[in-house]
């Protein structure tokens, strides 16, 4: 019996564009799960999310900060283009007479006028709401820390340990990384290394400095 070796008419209905699905790369998660300190709440969980690192975690402060600033900008242009044409509309009594062609530019020059004032004075609004904003859910936002790295509550202890005896050293010591001490945390608030990581102190540290925080 012979084999039909013709082509189908439907051949295109079987190519790889119309049979293969793409499906969009999977979004990288900003914060894995770390095994919870001594210092967490452990009915919530066993684990808290943690930024990979402090690189990741300004990264994602810029970008949360950024994106705040273009949404609110948005809405200043709209508020700021519905105050200008109210600002520049002329009085009633000139429409009785007919519209002019130098009352259409006066008024047009007014509204750039007015826009241009009123966009600089929002813009300065909407990076400092921006900030304030993200400010903070991220400073209270936890950050991996590699054993060992300690956070400012960790040095003030160790300040404190340098003036013991050596027998109260050797009993605080394994105290700590024996009893339940946190020196050997895989994580940190994001306020409690303000000053001794680069990419914290240069987001947070200006800040906590000019508030007192």
């Amino acid at each position: 019996m012979a084999t039909d070796t013709s082509v189908p008419d439907n051949v295109d209905e079987y190519s790889p564009s119309s049979t293969v699905i793409n499906f969009d790369r999977p979004v990288p998660l900003l914060r894995g799960p770390l095994p919870a300190g001594p210092s967490d709440d452990l009915s919530e969980g066993p684990y808290v999310l943690a930024f990979r690192d402090s690189r990741a975690w300004a990264s994602s402060f810029t970008a949360c900060e950024r994106k705040i600033v273009e949404q609110c900008e948005e809405g200043a242009r709209i508020g700021c283009a519905v105050s200008a044409s109210r600002k520049c509309m002329p009085p009633w009594w000139k429409a009785l007479a007919g519209p002019k062609l130098s009352d259409l530019k006066e008024r047009e020059q007014c509204e750039v006028r007015e826009m241009a004032e009123c966009f600089a004075a929002a813009k300065e609004k909407c990076v400092g709401f921006a900030r304030d904003k993200c400010v903070v859910p991220f400073r209270d936002a936890r950050i991996r820390v590699r054993k060992g790295v300690l956070s400012y509550k960790d040095a003030v202890k160790l300040i404190g340990w340098a003036s013991m005896s050596g027998s109260e050293k050797s009993l605080w010591l394994m105290s700590q990384l024996g009893g339940g001490g946190d020196l050997g945390v895989t994580n940190c608030r994001a306020s409690e290394l303000v000053g001794s990581d680069y990419y914290v102190q240069c987001v947070l540290g200006e800040r906590q400095h000019g508030t007192g925080n």
